[in-house]
């Protein structure tokens, strides 16, 4: 087994595909309060701050309302326009019953976090959970990650991040820690080439034989 003390993990594109998802959220409610709607290309492009921040933006005195149609339309949409990642629960609760303690970093906002941890039925295994309202400064500033840290009382060294996207490799090389960039989205938006990470997988074995072997 590997030196490893804990293991932290991004949740879109890494715990499970939820590209789709997404850019229908927003345009769920761009379409109905702006009367409008945005490109992919368009959407990644304000990926760092969480839903909130981008929709208080964009909704002004609408806000509110707008929210709370986000996160409805997220929620009841979830399971079906999501892929979830071949066994890749059955891992973490491999993981879960190792001597490793498990956290999750995302830039996500808490609300939506919480919504497909739970729904993908793994919010229990985790330690602690970072959000992006839970930091002053978005990935990929390492402040979610030192976060972590600092709660297991670790070395750097002894985390390893998790994630899908450059923010992830940067935030973990910032912080001292090593960083899995996973590569099996079925509509990746990075270029794995690009990413420059220690590891890069793209099945959970591959994965496993990194943490367990």
């Amino acid at each position: 087994m590997s030196n490893y003390k804990a293991v932290v993990f991004d949740i879109d594109g890494t715990l499970v595909s939820t590209n789709k998802l997404i850019f229908a959220s927003f345009n769920h409610v761009t379409n109905k309060y702006l009367g409008k709607e945005y490109s992919q290309e368009e959407i990644v492009a304000l990926f760092g701050p969480t839903e909130n921040v981008i929709l208080k933006e964009w909704m002004k005195d609408k806000y509110d309302s707008a929210c709370k149609d986000y996160y409805a339309f997220y929620s009841e949409n979830h399971d079906s326009m999501t892929h979830h990642i071949e066994g890749l629960k059955e891992f973490i609760e491999e993981l879960r019953n190792k001597d490793l303690h498990l956290g999750v970093f995302t830039g996500k906002g808490r609300d939506s976090s919480m919504i497909t941890l739970e729904k993908l039925g793994i919010s229990e295994y985790f330690d602690i959970v970072v959000t992006g309202d839970d930091v002053e400064t978005f990935k990929p500033s390492p402040e979610g990650l030192n976060k972590i840290i600092s709660n297991f009382n670790l070395k750097p060294d002894e985390v390893l991040m998790i994630g899908d996207a450059p923010s992830d490799v940067q935030a973990a090389r910032d912080a001292g820690c090593k960083c899995v960039s996973v590569v099996w989205d079925g509509h990746p938006i990075y270029d794995p080439e690009e990413l420059e990470s220690d590891f890069c997988v793209s099945t959970v074995e591959e994965l496993r034989n990194i943490i367990l072997k």
